[in-house]
């Protein structure tokens, strides 16, 4: 029910902020080619504001924003937590995770192998190890650009 009030709130906000369309000016001589018909942009809309988010702090503040407006941050701060931990238990215990429309992560076995000390130039031998990778989904790499 929250959610709703907030789409329609969200929904209003928008419908207030799109401009009248310009009027064309008028042509002085014929053109010699055709012009090409203007393209529509298309608003997608988003329930929240998208702001940058650049520390937990931030994404505390958004996901507060988005969900409901009466859950406290420290119940938001635990809820990250949780989400976190429950993500790196996942990842380490089946080695994958997969979240649809976003992304996979997965364990990625490095092998050992040959580097050098950058201020010295010495070689130096790197151990084989695990690390966690990402893999974006075709969808998310679209919105990017």
């Amino acid at each position: 029910m929250v959610k709703a009030k907030t789409e329609k709130k969200v929904e209003a906000k928008v419908e207030k902020k799109v401009a009248a369309p310009k009027k064309a000016a008028p042509a002085k001589a014929a053109p010699a080619k055709a012009a090409k018909p203007a393209e529509k942009k298309v608003e997608k809309k988003v329930a929240w504001k998208a702001a940058p988010i650049k520390t937990k702090a931030d994404l505390i503040k958004q996901l507060k924003e988005s969900v409901n407006t009466e859950l406290s941050t420290k119940t938001t701060n635990e809820l990250i937590d949780n989400l976190f931990a429950i993500l790196s238990t996942s990842i380490k215990k089946h080695e994958r995770f997969t979240v649809p429309g976003f992304g996979t992560f997965a364990v990625k076995k490095r092998k050992a192998r040959t580097g050098r000390n950058p201020q010295t130039g010495d070689k130096i031998k790197i151990k084989a190890h695990k690390t966690v990778g990402f893999k974006p989904t075709p969808k998310l790499k679209e919105n990017l650009g």
